[in-house]
């Protein structure tokens, strides 16, 4: 079974465990550790929580970048990231991330759920060349 862009960027960030997320903060670049990485309705989402200044600053301005390193092999994924309200999104996020249920609930009024929309991913490696890929 071969494997779509999307699903290769979602098991890439999985195996990696953790990534980096970039946003910007006036004029400041912010960038904080993140795990939550996964495939809803055919888009890639993260999770945070609405009371986090990251929520804050990607209302603010939507355009991110994540990054992820694993065996020598590095990630970029560039787009903006699109909040989707909906209790079905955040139940999803939620169900296929247990660990986070101590601290989010569907509809709890925090939880985040975001998505990127034009969602770009560039796998680079020093003894590769870069490829991209689109979603």
């Amino acid at each position: 079974m071969s494997t779509t862009p999307i699903e290769e960027v979602r098991d890439f960030l999985h195996s990696a465990q953790t990534y980096y997320l970039a946003t910007v903060d006036g004029d400041q670049p912010r960038v904080r550790p993140f795990g939550t990485a996964e495939i809803f309705e055919g888009k890639l989402y993260i999770q945070t929580g609405k009371k986090k200044d990251v929520f804050k600053q990607l209302e603010k301005n939507p355009k991110a970048e994540i990054c992820a390193f694993k065996d020598g092999q590095w990630l970029r994924v560039e787009g903006k990231l699109v909040y989707d309200n909906r209790i079905e999104a955040e139940t999803d996020m939620l169900d296929k991330n247990p660990d986070l249920k101590n601290m989010y609930a569907p509809g709890d009024g925090n939880t985040a759920v975001l998505y990127f929309d034009g969602g770009k991913a560039t796998f680079s490696s020093f003894t590769a060349p870069a490829r991209t890929v689109e979603f």
